[in-house]
């Protein structure tokens, strides 16, 4: 489901599925990582010149000694983070599931842990757990009871037709409302359904296949299921006709369509929005906020035109797609073969363990955030971070008050949402109750489903009602970090407070062009395209002078130029458009956090030397170490398409350019390719 909130993060926030399969954990056990030196010489490849790709002078060796495993589409310094939280988090799921503690959320991590390793169970009841909802299928007469059933797949998280949730209302953040966003699709985008190349056409013919498969596994014969499957591309691809690009669900303005709900109705007359919240379990609010109203006419125009039986076929299918990977091993390995293989260019499945860990943590991630932070995460940390973070925002107010293209008028407003912006580090001050969570040892699918009601449950409880500033829309576990324009608050969730983003020994150069960067990263989100557009409060407004929202819009100019000719792979170059924000924000961090350095520092830069490099110098190889990676070609198209996130390599190439003191640090000369003239580089803070 979406995040209650809309949040600007440091990566691509969720995997783009977890799936499951069947194996043994007996070789779960890894070695453990050797102490990581905060800059190592032995990751650079000296053969390459950092005037030409700083990207590889620093990672190369790094690249050529971290091959992608098998089982995964990118290797990266998150990934390689995000294992040895997993090595940790195991042992923590193994005393749990051993029966140990005695605290219910203690067993309720260990019960949810061993039904998805129980794969003799699980095996054995293959797609039985699922059966009354087919039944439920089987029994709809008409559009009525179409709709009644979508709003009670709703209800556990199967949104079958779009999303339904409760967030801030743009322009009333401290209240929530219930808000609509598009959905249906079976593949991550709209574009998918109308290839332009023969890579794309591949992958719609490979997804018909697979939709075939998957009601072959289902029960069908191969003449019905290929007659299923063209139904359901048929629905999507309607729907997909109907959905707004990933460049027009950046645009908050065009997103933000309230509607007293009684009246939207008569807009969509075809699709019972009363029978719907009824089924869904809850009082039809009085409005919402529609994001894409065209995709919801469309909705309604199909229930009226589509067939009951396609529609049941629908139905199933997206029952099929929600709980393929917490089923038997033929409906695991198929949906990886497709989603894994086909999209992402895995070669392997991951080992079932991390996989049902992904789940568990996922499923009870404030009960499982709260005995890793017992265990993992020190109090120096976050002391240290504050300290952080408070030089990062004096950094930024400093340049705020110096820009030469901004009034007074905007500035003033501008520092105060810069003084409002809250800070979140580590985890919690309270932990979510997960009391109500029913969850057994007898069923995996059972329990996954479960934890979509009581998620569910949970937010659409909150419509109407005052928006709890202590949320967390991350959990302490992940390693990630985000900006909240509703909230106007940054936050930083404790396993992203360790080597490579931060080191609590290393020097501050280090520091700052690693986690001072992500700051600066999260802070500037609240003046890039988007967050500029809401102020101190979170509410959507346009508190920008016109004429300083146009110089905004001419000074980014250059960021989207750079993005749009910079090739990628054969001959695809990042989308600047899409990519917009996060751009602006690597930019920004980048500058901020140099500034802070400098401070921190008293303005002494170029010395002393570690290791032979300067503190300038530290502060640029720091940045470059975290976006480290290698990726695999089908991996690296499909974020093309769908990622608001740059390319690690051009996070660092594409950004340091627009740098002054990159320059001097490293001798970039006209001729370089790193080198931008003076008018192709951004400067914007």
């Amino acid at each position: 489901m979406l995040n209650s909130f809309k949040v600007f993060s440091l990566l691509l926030i969720t995997p783009m599925i977890l799936m499951t399969a069947c194996s043994n954990k007996n070789d779960v056990k890894e070695p453990e990582a050797a102490v990581e030196k905060a800059i190592d010489s032995a990751n650079f490849d000296f053969t390459v010149n950092p005037t030409d790709d700083f990207f590889r002078f620093v990672n190369g060796n790094w690249m050529k000694n971290n091959p992608i495993p098998d089982e995964e589409s990118r290797w990266s310094a998150f990934n390689v983070l995000n294992l040895e939280n997993q090595k940790k988090l195991l042992t923590l799921l193994e005393e749990a599931q051993s029966g140990k503690h005695s605290e219910s959320y203690w067993k309720q991590i260990g019960d949810f842990y061993a039904s998805g390793m129980d794969t003799s169970k699980i095996e054995s009841d293959g797609i039985k757990p699922l059966k009354p909802y087919f039944d439920k299928i089987e029994s709809i007469a008409g559009k009525q009871e179409l709709v009644a059933l979508a709003g009670e797949f709703a209800s556990m998280g199967a949104n079958p037709f779009f999303y339904l949730y409760a967030g801030a209302d743009d322009k009333n953040s401290s209240m929530m409302i219930a808000n609509l966003y598009q959905g249906g699709l079976g593949l991550p985008d709209r574009d998918y359904y109308f290839p332009k190349d023969e890579r794309s056409e591949k992958i719609l013919a490979e997804y018909k296949l697979h939709l075939k498969k998957m009601f072959v596994l289902y029960g069908m014969n191969e003449n019905d299921a290929l007659s299923a499957a063209e139904k359901v591309l048929r629905i999507e691809t309607e729907l997909a006709g109907a959905s707004s690009t990933r460049l027009e669900l950046r645009d908050p303005v065009k997103n933000y369509n309230k509607y007293l709900v009684t009246d939207f109705a008569k807009r969509t007359a075809d699709f019972d929005w009363a029978v719907f919240f009824k089924s869904l379990g809850i009082n039809q609010p009085a409005d919402f906020n529609v994001g894409q109203p065209k995709f919801f006419e469309k909705v309604s125009e199909l229930i009226k035109k589509v067939a009951i039986e396609d529609w049941k076929l629908f139905l199933k299918w997206k029952i099929l797609h929600e709980a393929a990977p917490y089923l038997s091993s033929d409906f695991v390995n198929q949906n990886f073969e497709f989603y894994g293989k086909t999209l992402s260019g895995s070669k392997k499945i991951q080992d079932r363990w991390k996989r049902v860990l992904n789940s568990t943590s996922g499923s009870l991630g404030e009960a499982v955030g709260k005995i890793y932070c017992e265990k993992y995460f020190p109090s120096s940390s976050k002391d240290k971070m504050l300290k952080l973070v408070s030089n990062l925002k004096i950094s930024l107010n400093e340049h705020i008050r110096n820009l030469d293209w901004m009034g007074s008028e905007t500035k003033e407003k501008a520092l105060a949402k810069l003084e409002k912006m809250n800070v979140k580090i580590g985890y919690p001050d309270k932990w979510r109750d997960y009391s109500s969570l029913k969850v057994t040892r007898d069923s995996y699918i059972i329990n996954v489903l479960n934890s979509g009601k009581f998620e569910m449950a949970e937010n659409l409880a909150k419509i109407g009602k005052p928006v709890d500033k202590s949320e967390w829309h991350m959990t302490p576990q992940t390693v990630n970090a985000y900006y909240s324009p509703n909230m106007n608050e940054i936050v930083f969730p404790a396993a992203i407070l360790q080597p490579p983003f931060f080191y609590p020994d290393a020097d501050d150069a280090v520091n700052y062009g690693a986690i001072g960067v992500v700051i600066g990263h999260e802070m500037t989100h609240g003046f890039d395209d988007q967050g500029r557009m809401f102020d101190a409060d979170g509410n959507l407004s346009e508190w920008w002078t016109p004429e300083d929202a146009t110089k905004f819009n001419e000074k980014v100019k250059p960021l989207i130029n750079q993005a749009n000719a910079y090739i990628i792979i054969n001959d695809m170059t990042v989308n600047g458009e899409l990519t917009l924000g996060e751009n602006i924000a690597d930019f920004g961090g980048v500058t901020v956090a140099l500034t802070a350095l400098r401070k921190a520092s008293n303005n002494s830069i170029e010395t002393p030397k570690i290791d032979g490099f300067s503190p300038l110098q530290r502060f640029f190889i720091s940045y470059a170490q975290v976006w480290r990676q290698n990726i695999r070609d089908e991996e690296i198209i499909r974020r093309l398409k769908e990622d608001v996130h740059s390319p690690g390599n051009y996070r660092v190439n594409g950004t340091l350019p627009n740098i002054p003191e990159f320059y001097n640090a490293f001798g970039i000369k006209e001729g370089t390719k790193m080198y931008y003239t003076a008018d192709k580089r951004a400067v914007i803070w």
